[in-house]
């Protein structure tokens, strides 16, 4: 994805939603987490051709005792809890390093 090509980090998870993304990262030494997403944002609208993201973002940063798989299970489960499918395997937009 995105983040391992430039070299800024690796994709752990992500769902594409309909109106907005969620994008578990892990950066890279010495990156920001704001750096990634404006460098995600501005990569991804020149590919498509035209801005899609808001301005601002919201992050959370996971603490030490956070299960990191059980986050992105919870993470990549929202187009079943927006009622969007049935099962996450019907939902085409979304990825985990786990399956």
């Amino acid at each position: 994805m995105f983040a391992e090509r430039r070299g800024d980090g690796r994709t752990l998870a992500f769902v594409l939603m309909p109106d907005h993304l969620h994008w578990m990262v892990e950066l890279g030494d010495g990156l920001s987490i704001s750096r990634v997403v404006q460098q995600m944002k501005l990569f991804s609208a020149r590919e498509i051709g035209y801005r899609v993201w808001q301005r601002g973002f919201h992050d959370h940063a996971l603490r030490a005792d956070e299960d990191i798989a059980q986050v992105a299970r919870y993470l990549i489960a929202n187009p079943l809890r927006a009622g969007l499918v049935q099962r996450v395997a019907d939902y085409p937009h979304w990825d985990a390093v786990w399956v």
